[in-house]
């Protein structure tokens, strides 16, 4: 598609995405890396983990020892901590996790890796400390619901992981328009694969998410 005259703006939208770029004079970009189908899942989750970072910074030391000893019996390298550094790391790693998942310019794919590790350590947690579980079931006991409970976290970014994985191959190719603003008559079709290098305009279009 062609047409002749100055154009009013240059840019580029791909799919659920927007780009825009300038000339040779500066260039910039701004992506939105989120889908629109992972947005609920990603604000309800990170909310969620973001406030419960928020409470733990504010912890006593009683509940450091409590949980640092929880914690330290299935992974006994976290005892070389100090049970005020473990409490500060957890809250750290929670709010930062929390923060990605609500921020729609992190990937999904990124912050659904690190939603992965973090409730993956959680259910290491529930499946390996006595008392948490039914004796001969993975039923979690009434002290273990609050830690089993966790596992739609490790679903979720199960789901994300899969779903990008699977988009991404799914993935047609990338359809290119040019449109031409010079000041010369109608060019040919050969010619419009030179418009780049010319400073013209390209709009690129793809898949919605």
């Amino acid at each position: 598609m062609t047409s002749r005259g100055p154009a009013a703006h240059h840019g580029a939208l791909r799919g659920p995405s927007v780009e825009a770029a300038s000339d040779a004079e500066g260039r910039f970009a701004m992506k939105l890396r989120t889908k629109g189908r992972h947005i609920p899942a990603r604000l309800a989750t990170g909310a969620f983990i973001l406030n419960s970072g928020i409470e733990k910074s504010r912890g006593d030391q009683q509940t450091a020892e409590a949980l640092h000893g929880m914690a330290s019996g299935t992974y006994p390298f976290l005892g070389k901590l100090q049970a005020t550094q473990f409490l500060k790391a957890l809250s750290t790693t929670e709010i930062v996790l929390g923060a990605a998942l609500l921020v729609p310019f992190v990937p999904t794919v990124v912050a659904g890796a690190g939603l992965a590790a973090f409730s993956g350590g959680l259910l290491g947690l529930y499946l390996r400390t006595p008392g948490l579980r039914q004796d001969g079931s993975l039923r979690p006991s009434p002290q273990g619901v609050p830690v089993a409970k966790d596992v739609w976290m490790l679903g979720i970014a199960a789901g994300f992981l899969v779903d990008e994985i699977v988009s991404g191959k799914d993935q047609p190719a990338t359809r290119t328009v040019v449109i031409y603003d010079g000041s010369e008559d109608e060019p040919d079709v050969a010619d419009l694969a030179d418009d780049a290098a010319r400073n013209r305009f390209v709009i690129v279009s793809g898949p919605e998410a």
